[in-house]
């Protein structure tokens, strides 16, 4: 009597579920990631071996590129709802007599750094996308406008500061300068720090890879 052959059946995987999830997943990970907008100056940072990151909520940070222009960068906060950069803005426009409307206040409190005086930043703002406000920022570099003022006859770095002092008295201060900075443009931000009672503030530096040398 022949004997039965059963025929071995290899194993079947069903990945329709897991193409389901990946592209769910991904879906997930497109509308909640949010992208560090470009710099409006390119800094090359001193190294350093400290290991201490700056926080990403609630810090004014200030970059002084090579050539010791000073950009201005303002985060809502924790809260995004206080529109904390917003309050700033319309401070900065008492201060100088500009009139930025509703829509302009509320552009500026998603918008990232900037280095120009205040009498361009409405401009700035009313650009319909990044690449436009990147390209007005150019340009006031070519024509050898741009950075915040801090001259003393219009110190308006100092006013930036003041008023962001004035809502928040415990917001955290960051400087990022340029290793070919000149030492005394920074000492003259540091002096406007402390003038405004800042004397507390974050130096961002990169981290330099120490080398462990193990004797035999």
């Amino acid at each position: 009597m022949s004997k039965i052959k059963i025929h071995n059946k290899s194993p079947h995987i069903d990945m329709t579920p897991m193409v389901d999830l990946f592209a769910l997943l991904l879906t997930f990970f497109m509308l909640t990631t949010t992208f560090r907008p470009q710099e409006p100056a390119i800094i090359d940072t001193p190294a350093s071996i400290s290991e201490k990151q700056a926080p990403d909520k609630g810090i004014l940070n200030l970059s002084i590129d090579k050539l010791g222009k000073v950009y201005f960068n303002l985060d809502n906060g924790p809260d995004t709802t206080t529109k904390f950069r917003a309050k700033v803005l319309e401070k900065m426009g008492e201060q100088y007599k500009i009139k930025f409307t509703p829509k302009q206040i509320e552009t500026f409190s998603k918008l990232a750094a900037f280095g120009m005086p205040i009498q361009y930043v409405g401009k700035w703002i009313d650009q319909k996308d990044p690449a436009g406000r990147d390209k007005l920022q150019k340009l006031l570099q070519d024509e050898k406008i741009d950075g915040i003022p801090t001259d003393s006859v219009d110190n308006q770095l100092a006013w930036w500061i003041y008023f962001t002092r004035q809502i928040d008295r415990n917001i955290q201060v960051g400087i990022k300068a340029d290793m070919e900075t000149d030492y005394k443009v920074v000492k003259k931000i540091l002096d406007i720090l402390q003038d405004k009672k800042v004397n507390k503030f974050n130096l961002t530096t990169n981290l330099e890879k120490v080398e462990v040398k193990v004797e035999n």
